[in-house]
């Protein structure tokens, strides 16, 4: 079984997610996370949270799922939001092009190449087409686009799509948003939420679906002035995979910190750099594997129309990398593109320190030169005389002058223009900010957070299986267990279990089986700890004493607990009061078990 089917099963059996409506024979591509997996998903989103909204001191918001197909013209995702597809001219099953050129070949990233070489590599490495093994030689590979389309309101006058990323949803709002910051730069605005696309090829469960969350934060700069805190993380070691080491013959992974990749031009912008290193320690901290860890850079072809820069997060699961996030130098592409569509101020004012006197060219055109000379062209004409006087006034040298508009020249007298160059003061100017992106797919960084803490051992002769999960990103913080349930240990553990939820503890009760089989389901799931009561509990206190107060909850509890630590199976007797505390201290990592 091989190490993504062996996660695929325990998933399921033990509730961390499974195939959503297998009643009605299911629909690749979409997932249902069950108990343990909703609590693990959960507690990532809350680290995100903690690390990329409150410890930076950005802004979250909560965009609708659903947009106006306007918005997706704009940013360019109607046009070339595509994946390669093939269809098999004797069966008509569709497969993702690329992933087949990389499942029968050494090409690693085929997503970069055109369309034309993908198929020619399907030709000639005898490609198959996967459901009927017919030949998919000739087969031509177009492009798909990715987008679920619905329609908003009745009818089909009003076409929208599913969001197929979380970051439109933020960039649409930045007037808003940028209001609420105060107008004042660098600001993020961060968002945990659901994206849709729909993939040619679902595959390995939770890596490639068609309904996803994604964690992104869009930080908003002046590029001339704002620079990141690059001295907090340069220090920190950064497995780096670069386009020149990806093209060498024998280019390989290097560590380099983060100030030596900033210095040796390894990685290009410095706000990139930043969220990698930020990343870095943030991955081990939720129980990524750093053995398993890279950071790869796109290659030209597969980087994504906006980006001038991008690094990949990727983990190793099952012996193939996979992307988990994305760190993406989008500059200033989103908001012009809103900014031209939309009409609406896309900038933010830029006080100087003092008022400057600059020299501005300005024109004020005739219209009623204008109007009978162009007509239903006149007021484009009259714009685009605007932007070449401020782009370049020399233009209006001479006694006329020419501008294009919709592929035709259109020549007018200067005099017409009533062309001048005027000295004014400014106290400052609008600037449109550049934009740095961390996207993480939450759902791949779920598979990896499980595939890496997956362990095996022997516990009494036994083959053990359990979750090397931090006692943070744990479902469960405690198991709570009575030995036998007879004789007030029930009674006891329930009433435990009780006060221990009341300290914000994630619990669960079990009292089913022989407690090494309890002890293993808790394993399994990455329970950190495992609380048992048993006679000894009893003794130590008096159980009906015990029972009594705990009902009224105005004394202590008297008597001890074994407590078991998952990962090397040790057990400790500990006192009941102030038993939440110490879990809590242990799950925090401000205490050890072996400081106990």
């Amino acid at each position: 079984m091989s190490e993504g089917e062996r996660l695929t099963e325990l998933a399921k059996r033990r509730g961390f997610y499974f195939p959503s409506s297998s009643a009605y024979g299911g629909a690749a591509g979409f997932w249902t996370y069950g108990p343990q997996g909703a609590a693990l998903k959960s507690n990532i989103e809350d680290a995100w949270r903690d690390r990329y909204v409150v410890k930076e001191g950005h802004q979250e918001i909560s965009a609708p799922d659903v947009m106006p197909e306007p918005v997706f013209e704009a940013s360019g995702h109607l046009d070339g939001f595509d994946d390669m597809i093939v269809e098999c001219g004797e069966c008509g099953a569709t497969h993702r092009a690329d992933h087949l050129v990389e499942d029968n070949t050494d090409i690693e990233e085929a997503e970069s190449l055109p369309n034309e070489e993908v198929m020619d590599l399907i030709a000639e490495h005898g490609i198959e087409c996967p459901s009927c093994h017919t030949s998919l030689a000739d087969q031509p590979v177009d492009n798909f686009n990715l987008m679920f389309e619905t329609n908003i309101g009745p009818g089909s006058s009003s076409p929208g799509y599913l969001r197929p990323e979380t970051a439109q949803g933020i960039f649409v709002e930045f007037p808003q948003l940028s209001e609420y910051a105060r107008n004042q730069l660098p600001f993020g605005v961060a968002q945990i939420g659901k994206a849709y696309r729909n993939e040619i090829s679902p595959r390995k469960s939770l890596v490639r679906v068609r309904e996803f969350t994604q964690a992104e934060l869009e930080h908003f700069i002046d590029p001339e002035e704002n620079e990141p805190p690059l001295a907090e993380v340069e220090d920190v070691v950064l497995p780096l995979y670069s386009v020149a080491d990806q093209q060498a013959e024998d280019g390989g992974q290097r560590e380099l910190t983060v100030r030596e990749a900033v210095d040796d031009g390894v990685v290009e912008s410095e706000w990139v750099a930043y969220y990698l290193g930020v990343s870095k320690e943030w991955y081990e901290r939720i129980g990524v594997d750093m053995d398993r860890f890279r950071y790869r850079q796109h290659l030209a072809g597969e980087r994504a129309h906006y980006a001038s820069d991008c690094w990949d997060a990727e983990s190793e699961v099952d012996g193939d990398w996979i992307e988990i996030t994305g760190f993406a130098y989008r500059g200033d592409y989103d908001l012009s593109k809103h900014a031209d569509h939309s009409g609406e101020d896309y900038t933010v004012f830029k006080q100087y320190d003092e008022p400057i006197t600059v020299e501005r060219a300005t024109v004020d055109p005739d219209m009623s030169y204008l109007g009978p000379e162009f007509g239903g062209s006149a007021g484009a004409v009259a714009d685009a005389l605007e932007a070449l006087a401020e782009r370049n006034p020399d233009a209006f040298d001479d006694d006329e002058v020419t501008v294009e508009v919709d592929g035709e020249s259109h020549t007018v007298p200067v005099e017409q223009t009533n062309f001048s160059v005027d000295e004014v003061t400014e106290n400052g100017e609008h600037i449109r900010p550049h934009v740095i992106e961390p996207s993480f797919g939450v759902g791949r960084i779920i598979y990896t957070v499980l595939a890496h803490a997956y362990e095996t051992d022997e516990v009494d002769g036994e083959e053990r299986t359990y979750l090397d999960l931090p006692p943070e990103q744990a479902p469960t913080t405690v198991g709570v267990f009575p030995l036998m349930d007879k004789d007030g240990m029930a009674e006891l553990a329930t009433d435990i279990a009780g006060d221990l939820r009341a300290a914000g503890l994630s619990v669960t009760y079990d009292d089913s089986g022989a407690i090494g089989r309890r002890y293993r389901r808790q394993d399994e799931v990455g329970t950190p700890y495992c609380v048992t009561v048993d006679y000894e509990s009893l003794e130590d206190g008096g159980e009906a004493q015990r029972a009594s107060e705990s009902a009224s909850g105005d004394e202590p509890r008297a008597g001890t607990v074994t407590v078991r630590e998952r990962d090397t199976t040790e057990q400790k007797r500990l006192p009941i009061d102030g038993l939440a505390e110490t879990l809590e201290q242990l799950s925090t990592g401000d205490r050890t078990f072996d400081d106990l």
